[in-house]
């Protein structure tokens, strides 16, 4: 049975608007409670105004005097106090109630859109309710016999001991990304019990426990692919991004011949970067020659259209982040599911908090907020100060506002860097109805990483001389021609190429490593290529301007050619004007 679309609220009626408010004082006094004794809580500066204001237990204006005297803070203010975690020993006496009671579970590590290094967060407790509505209805939608593919890493960067002043190690923290830590979380999974989970497979799901410990992009994917294709009964498909998906599957086109072979044999292919888990995925890999032969009846995935439903005939859901920058991609994996097999959208997410879940379970693009932490918000005309924080019931449909956050995880106004276009009200509970705008810094997102435009611009320069070339105008796009992805330059430049031209995507990869080493490591596990440059004929970023304006009915002047090219539109009359590729 199919549930009734919901249709946000344009203002909120005074009993939603009263349980609303009800709800956030709830959440916030808990968080207070809990973390006020913290060690950051009781020490920062930032705190000091407020920690004199208040007694938790018998103060009624505990709640006024947070909103009233705590400011926003960034990650500098978290920085000192995070990099406790980071020494070597890492001592309870000195990490223990940090940020909030006992130890974090993990640190989580931000894709890092500014700034040399990743960000880290510890997560205590996983806080969002609404992130985890999709996969419920999900398990209501599927039959007891169908199975899941989840594509979800496992693997973490570094292992924190944390010990006694005896050296006794008393817990061991990984630091990885927050969907790694997420999952992780949820399902109970502690790095110390890793070993005796190796050769197991978890009920439900097509592949392997180890499979999640492969950190090499291409040979994690074939691996799930390989599961995948072996099990006839798969139903749904859950993965981080959609591109992950698309990636997938222009690997099993890649390695159509080897994936079936080893379909028919029950052997594990010989993969790259698995040696450390191939054994424990051959104990759970059986000869099919039988599903062999059907998959080679049908073919690889670009042979036909909606082919996904032809190799999995129950299969319904596929299940990914597709919003935002990321649904440029929704249309190739669209063309490969069919039009039969419903794409979900898990919710709106971000290192520092799991902010919301789907507003409607089919629509990809519009969330409501759904957590027990505390999301205020600032109008983007604002200034970025704590007097102008909006509180949820404030808000103006329409308006485009940036979200900040105190989490259950520590006691602090965080500003997050995403804006969100607020559309209205959950009519069930007055929570935000919001679609996802951009960034305050726009920017080409990876899944480890975003680059900036002040990054773009440092890259731009490493290129530009009269030995390489002479930039006059450019823009950068997400170039996805080939695998593994990168970023792409389309330039117009002033004169020929120099002498050293073939030098430009080295001299532009090593200035791009140098904002973020994020970058090295996935180009070492092959998530990564060189950056493209192509160079567009003379006078073509003017002739944009003008069949943009033209386009879109705007005024002289008006039109920008931007530092990041989405439109698809746009880009395909760029690369039309291509004369040149280094």
């Amino acid at each position: 049975m199919s549930v009734p679309k919901l249709h946000p609220l344009t203002s909120l009626p005074p009993q939603l608007l009263a349980s609303l408010k009800e709800e956030t004082d709830c959440h916030l006094q808990k968080i207070i409670e809990a973390n006020i004794s913290s060690r950051y809580a009781s020490s920062s500066s930032h705190l000091a105004d407020f920690r004199s204001a208040i007694d938790v237990k018998a103060d009624s204006t505990t709640l006024s005097d947070f909103r009233r005297l705590v400011p926003l803070t960034d990650y500098e203010t978290y920085r000192p106090w995070l990099a406790k975690f980071l020494e070597r020993p890492c001592k309870l006496s000195e990490v223990e109630n940090q940020f909030a009671p006992g130890l974090p579970s993990y640190l989580g590590l931000s894709s890092s859109t500014s700034g040399s290094k990743p960000k880290l967060f510890a997560r205590y407790s996983e806080s969002n309710v609404g992130f985890a509505r999709p996969a419920k209805e999900s398990e209501r939608e599927g039959s007891s016999a169908g199975t899941r593919a989840g594509i979800f890493s496992l693997c973490y960067r570094d292992v924190l001991d944390i010990t006694t002043e005896s050296g006794e190690v008393v817990k061991r923290i990984p630091v990885c990304s927050g969907a790694a830590g997420f999952w992780r979380n949820s399902a109970g999974w502690p790095i110390e019990t890793d070993n005796t989970r190796m050769a197991s497979m978890v009920p439900g799901l097509t592949a392997p426990w180890a499979t999640g410990l492969i950190s090499y992009h291409r040979s994690f994917l074939l691996i799930h692919a390989l599961f995948a294709l072996a099990d006839r009964n798969l139903e749904r498909i859950a993965t981080t991004f959609v591109t992950f998906f698309v990636d997938l599957v222009s690997y099993i086109q890649e390695e159509w011949d080897m994936l079936l072979s080893s379909i028919r044999d029950g052997i594990i292919p010989n993969i790259e970067h698995i040696d450390h888990v191939r054994d424990y995925l051959q104990i759970n890999m059986h000869a099919d020659p039988q599903r062999a032969e059907e998959l080679r009846s049908i073919g690889p995935p670009f042979s036909c259209p909606a082919w996904a439903p032809r190799v999995w005939p129950n299969l319904r859901i596929l299940s990914c982040i597709c919003s935002g920058i990321f649904a440029n991609t929704l249309p190739m994996a669209k063309s490969v599911i069919g039009p039969n097999v419903v794409v979900k959208n898990p919710g709106y997410a971000c290192t520092e908090c799991l902010l919301a879940g789907p507003f409607n379970p089919d629509d990809t693009e519009t969330f409501v907020t759904g957590t027990n932490d505390v999301v205020e918000y600032l109008d983007v005309a604002d200034n970025q100060i704590h007097e102008n924080i909006r509180q949820a019931w404030d808000l103006q449909p329409g308006k485009l506002y940036q979200a900040v956050v105190t989490t259950v995880n520590g006691l602090w106004r965080y500003v997050l860097d995403d804006v969100v276009h607020v559309i209205g009200f959950d009519p069930r509970n007055g929570s935000p109805v919001f679609r996802y705008h951009g960034r305050t810094s726009l920017a080409i997102r990876f899944p480890y990483a975003a680059i900036t435009e002040a990054d773009l611009v440092k890259v731009t320069q490493a290129i530009d001389g009269e030995d390489i070339l002479q930039v006059q105008e450019f823009t950068a796009v997400h170039d996805r021609r080939e695998l593994p992805e990168t970023m792409g330059f389309i330039l117009e430049i002033t004169g020929d190429t120099g002498l050293n031209a073939n030098s430009a995507r080295q001299k532009a990869f090593k200035a791009l490593v140098s904002t973020n080493d994020n970058h090295q490591r996935a180009f070492d596990t092959g998530r990564l290529r060189q950056p493209t440059v192509r160079i567009v004929k003379p006078g073509t970023f003017s002739d944009y301007r003008q069949w943009r304006g033209e386009k879109l009915n705007a005024g002289v002047g008006q039109i920008k050619v931007p530092v990041v090219m989405i439109d698809p539109a746009s880009i395909e009359w760029l690369e039309e004007r291509v004369v040149k590729e280094l």
